[in-house]
């Protein structure tokens, strides 16, 4: 990694990070002190645009902490490699451990080098989901069982300590040092105002990941709540979805209505027409033949369809693309759609499913959009608001940035009364663990599409996914990605050149 160019902080990355709940990744293979600075400085300025700067002493201590651990681990594995013993066998591991921290040190610049060759990283992942900051130190081996027990044995005994002057004072494990380091781990957990449980560490074939989980300030967020709240409330002061949306909803409603009534009173909004019969006759239907008539064109897309069309017409209809922002986060949406659907096609295969999942990507952005949609009254209200309340200006400026911006859209989507799928794809896409079990498909395949324009426009690496969606649709490794994403951005260029 070349200091010139890759050790400079880049600002407006981590702000972008923040806001559209992206992961930042710093990786290194031999952790020289330069990356080390780079990551205090990446970690002080990830926490300054969260209001948290108190955190930074004792955070960046944990951060330091598990780095080291993450490279002492990597070290090991060469080590026992090249003196023939087996890591996995207690026999073995007993024995290496003997000379292992003295033979190394004295020759450290060696192994680090072969972990270099052999590929043995270690990263440090920064990303915020829904109000909780997570660090996640990861490294490419598997913890084995004895270096598992001896950690959950520290972190066991760690709890009797109260003060670092008690912790000092017993020494814990002479084989691998005193075991001071997650001692004092726990203890700034403490200081952070957070438990134990905040630590968590998992281990599979590919990698180890040892994660802190912080939440905000309850401040911070109960001041993006009372915004968020406001802007729902006072949403009347959008225009309504457009009449003849809302008399097609009313008639789809209506058990006594039948498709010819549904599809003439389509017929009579022309741009509502144009756009069923565009997506009747994209890949999405992949009709043998072209559809020009709306009546067909009906039957063909069901009543589930047209609902789902409605919501994502109604929707941009009141929020608009009259600007070159909402034309690029519609663009975004609309790729973000077909990937989408794609995803879903080609691993699924569900009906059912390929019917929302169209929608849901294209409505999973719709809370970054709000802030430039609503009237400038209502702007100047919920700045008079912070004014009143004594809230910083920053809240205002994040939340407008786009901070909270998927559970900005879930929260009105709800009050133009969206089915619950529909709201689970915008209020997850970016977390798609905290789903519903029963949307994890839908929402997980919402997530993935984005992640991939993501990808696609170099924001993000491959090891920046989260594992459970790559599972879910047995996406197993980057040239999978790579291959799909191709396919993909072909498909979406030729569709959108009909």
């Amino acid at each position: 990694m070349g200091s010139s160019v890759e050790l400079v902080v880049d600002e407006d990355k981590i702000k972008k990070a923040i806001q559209s709940g992206l992961p930042l990744t710093i990786t290194t293979y031999t952790l020289p002190k330069d990356i080390e600075i780079y990551i205090e400085k990446v970690i002080d300025s990830f926490l300054k645009h969260m209001n948290q700067s108190k955190l930074k002493e004792y955070l960046l201590y944990c951060v330091q902490e598990l780095v080291v651990n993450a490279k002492k681990a990597n070290t090991k594995r060469i080590y026992f490699k090249e003196r023939g013993l087996d890591i996995n066998n207690d026999s073995d591991y007993n024995m290496g451990m003997i000379t292992f921290k003295e033979e190394t040190i004295n020759n450290i610049n060696y192994y680090l080098q072969r972990q270099k060759e052999q590929g043995l990283y270690i990263k440090v992942i920064l990303q915020l989901k829904r109000n909780i900051i997570k660090v996640e130190i990861r490294n490419n081996v598997k913890a084995n069982k004895i270096e598992q027990l001896r950690i959950h044995d520290k972190m066991a005994r760690s709890r009797q300590y109260g003060s670092l002057e008690e912790a000092f004072s017993n020494v814990l494990d002479n084989s691998e040092g005193a075991g001071l380091g997650l001692v004092i781990l726990v203890l700034m957990l403490k200081k952070m105002g957070l438990d134990d449980d905040a630590f968590t560490m998992k281990t599979s074939d590919r990698f180890t990941a040892a994660s802190i989980a912080i939440p905000l300030d309850e401040a911070m967020v109960e001041n993006m709540s009372v915004l968020s709240e406001e802007i729902v409330q006072s949403i009347n002061s959008l225009p309504q979805f457009p009449e003849n949306v809302l008399l097609v909803q009313k008639l789809i409603n209506d058990p006594s209505s039948d498709m010819p009534t549904i599809a003439r009173q389509i017929s009579m909004d022309p741009a509502l027409t144009a756009d069923l019969l565009k997506i009747v006759n994209s890949a999405q239907y992949m009709l043998t033949k072209k559809v020009d008539n709306i009546s067909e064109a009906v039957k063909m897309i069901g009543i589930k369809g047209i609902k789902n069309l409605l919501y994502s017409y109604g929707t941009q209809k009141v929020l608009g693309d009259d600007t070159a922002d909402k034309k690029k986060l519609w663009e975004h949406c609309y790729k973000t759609a077909f990937y989408a659907f794609n995803i879903v096609k080609n691993f699924k295969n569900d009906n059912n499913l390929l019917d929302d999942v169209y929608v849901g990507g294209i409505l999973h952005d719709m809370g970054k959009i709000i802030f430039s949609s609503v009237h400038p009254d209502l702007l100047n209200k919920i700045k008079g608001i912070c004014n009143e309340k004594n809230l910083p200006a920053s809240t205002f400026e994040n939340l407008s940035a786009g901070l909270n911006h998927a559970e900005l859209g879930a929260l009105i989507a709800e009050k133009w009364n969206f089915p619950d799928r529909l709201v689970a794809a915008i209020r997850f896409h970016h977390d798609p663990d905290a789903a519903p079990h029963e949307c994890k498909d839908l929402v997980d395949a919402v997530y993935l599409a984005n992640m991939f324009c993501e990808y696609e426009n170099g924001n993000i690496g491959f090891d920046q996914f989260d594992p459970g969606p790559l599972k879910n649709y047995k996406l197993r490794n980057q040239r999978q990605i790579d291959s799909l994403l191709e396919r993909l951005a072909t498909g979406f260029r030729r569709e959108s050149q009909l």
